[in-house]
């Protein structure tokens, strides 16, 4: 799949999806999917989000994100869509009004020929344009545009809020239902400081795109996808590691029943079930038995899903 930051190189005509995607949740693929339906071979299947996230843009703070581009794109490309623009969310775009920004970035420099959006879509300065204006926009330069309504979880909307507050409750069952796929995290194993591999459990330390949010810090239940035909059982701890008086926030991995080297490798872990809060142990002794315990945990537990 191709990615673009600027709109120098991209692929036209398009059919394009619009808004911030971040999370690629249920609500998400409800506004993805008509473009998928709709393009053609001669018509590149789109994706358009905006870079920074716009409300990094307006608060000047690194927003924590759900899915950081990298990821993003991996689930994208899944799907079948063929492009993702990161549209630069800069002072030149936020001054556009709702008539130029279909004009100039839609019409002219995206050839859009299909547009879909969220009920809640607001573009154009000072958030002057709704879904409803999009459609009329673009239908008098003869682009068809569909509004996806919000999707609902029960009487409550599906958002990326509610599953970053599922995350933070460690709430894997709800987080699941919203996203529609198991949680995810992307990163490459780096050298750490092998205190695991020091009391017989070795683990891969990830390091991670500083702008992923983390859900509560824990130990995890986790897959493993490695680049081979079989995701692996794992557990997974997010912390600062209290036991040898660590300080800074690490995401380590501990395959189950498996040896090998991992270093410089890309893994994705998929977190299924919370075991346990980090806390602080006595000794190396006391946090090697309680790593044994959750081990054992693991193992019961992927023993179950497995049968259920």
């Amino acid at each position: 799949m191709q990615i673009n930051s600027s709109l120098e190189n991209i692929l036209t005509p398009t059919a394009i999806a619009l808004g911030n995607f971040d999370g690629i949740h249920r609500g998400h693929l409800e506004v993805i999917k008509p473009v998928l339906a709709w393009a053609s071979e001669s018509i590149y299947k789109t994706v358009v989000t905006f870079d920074p996230h716009p409300q990094q843009y307006f608060t000047g703070q690194q927003r924590q994100l759900l899915t950081p581009h990298q990821e993003r794109a991996v689930i994208l490309e899944k799907l079948g869509v063929q492009q993702l623009i990161l549209l630069p969310f800069d002072r030149e775009l936020v001054k556009l009004s709702p008539q130029e920004f279909v004009d100039r970035i839609l019409d002219r420099q995206m050839q859009a020929k299909f547009i879909s959006v969220g009920e809640d879509f607001r573009f154009g300065n000072q958030r002057a344009g709704a879904a409803t204006d999009l459609v009329e926009l673009a239908a008098n330069i003869g682009i068809p545009t569909r509004i996806a309504p919000l999707e609902t979880d029960g009487d409550s909307r599906i958002s990326s809020s509610r599953i970053r507050a599922a995350l933070l409750a460690a709430d894997l069952k709800l987080t699941q239902a919203l996203l529609g796929r198991y949680y995810s995290l992307m990163g490459t194993v780096v050298n750490g400081q092998e205190i695991g591999r020091s009391i017989g459990f070795p683990t891969a330390n990830l390091k991670y795109p500083p702008e992923k949010f983390l859900p509560r810090q824990g130990v995890y239940c986790v897959r493993v996808d490695t680049g081979e035909a079989t995701q692996l059982p794992g557990v997974m701890n997010i912390g600062k590691r209290p036991t040898v008086n660590g300080v800074n926030t690490t995401v380590e991995v501990h395959l189950l029943d498996w040896e090998g080297n991992l270093y410089g490798q890309q893994l994705t872990v998929y977190l299924h079930h919370f075991v346990r809060s980090e806390q602080k142990f006595s000794d190396l002794s006391a946090l090697t038995n309680q790593i044994q315990a959750d081990c054992e945990a693991a193992r019961e537990f992927f023993q179950t899903e497995n049968h259920s």
